[in-house]
């Protein structure tokens, strides 16, 4: 990667024709001009592809240029980002798009991976202020000891109300609750939301972890925060607004909850192998 791109931010996309767009345009101008961003479309059944191609070819007046695998380096109002797309022919599962997005922004060389999320769930408008955030805040432990965020999560109940506020449904406010709830019994480090999917990581982290073997499902997000927590690792969180609209979820809640129960038992007998 380039010297002036640091950051690596790949997007998870399943049929969102209606929001991938919007969802680009609100990347701050900073943040364009120094990354490398990857659509990661998970066997769309939808016109997702056709939004992509629409949005590269009204990126810049003037016909775009992509390459066959839908690469695309133009610029946009004087930023110069790579904007590219990869297919998965068949749906993977959320970790396989995650691992994919990981991976690739390992071998770009950038200095922070992103996951942002295509469907519009997600804050891309506070994009710069989270990395700034995880280039420069620097935590600090009983012996005046500093660390560098290993990951920085958004947290929708970092507000109390936010959640609710957001339309988040009841049965998710009362499920992440639970689950957050025995998380910072068992987790050294306590957050208010470790299933929100807005995360950004330190690259120097990623390379500890063995991407192969994480999980192919939802819980990925909370096993690499339960990674970097047991390995003593500094995490943080800063708070997001809750966006909830008509858009079907493709999370099945029953599945996800005994998932995250694996991890957090996990995290527990990691705590006790070691005391």
């Amino acid at each position: 990667m380039p010297a002036e791109f640091n950051t690596f931010i790949f997007v998870p996309a399943y049929n969102v024709e209606k929001t991938l767009a919007g969802v680009l345009d609100k990347i701050p101008q900073s943040v364009w001009r120094k990354s490398r961003i990857l659509v990661i479309d998970d066997g769309s059944q939808d016109g997702t592809r056709k939004q992509f191609d629409k949005y590269v070819e009204g990126f810049r007046e003037g016909p775009a240029e992509k390459s066959q695998e839908g690469t695309v380096e133009k610029s946009r109002n004087g930023s110069a980002p790579r904007l590219e797309y990869f297919r998965f022919e068949k749906n993977s599962g959320y970790g396989a798009v995650v691992k994919k997005g990981l991976s690739e922004g390992l071998s770009s060389g950038a200095k922070f991976i992103v996951c942002l999320h295509g469907d519009g769930q997600y804050p891309a408008d506070l994009l710069d202020q989270f990395l700034d955030h995880l280039e420069n805040f620097r935590t600090v432990d009983g012996h005046g000891n500093e660390s560098a965020l290993a990951l920085l999560q958004g947290s929708r109940h970092a507000v109390t109300g936010g959640a609710k506020a957001g339309n988040m449904p009841l049965h998710k406010r009362i499920g992440g609750a639970f689950l957050t709830a025995l998380e910072n019994l068992v987790f050294r480090q306590k957050l208010t939301d470790r299933h929100s999917g807005f995360i950004l990581y330190s690259a120097d982290f990623l390379r500890t972890v063995e991407l192969s073997r994480l999980s192919p499902s939802f819980d990925i997000d909370l096993e690499l925060i339960s990674i970097a927590d047991a390995r003593g690792f500094a995490i943080g969180e800063l708070p997001i607004p809750t966006v909830y609209a008509e858009e079907k979820s493709n999370l099945n809640v029953v599945t996800y909850g005994l998932r995250c129960l694996r991890q957090i038992a996990r995290r527990f007998c990691f705590t006790l192998k070691v005391k």
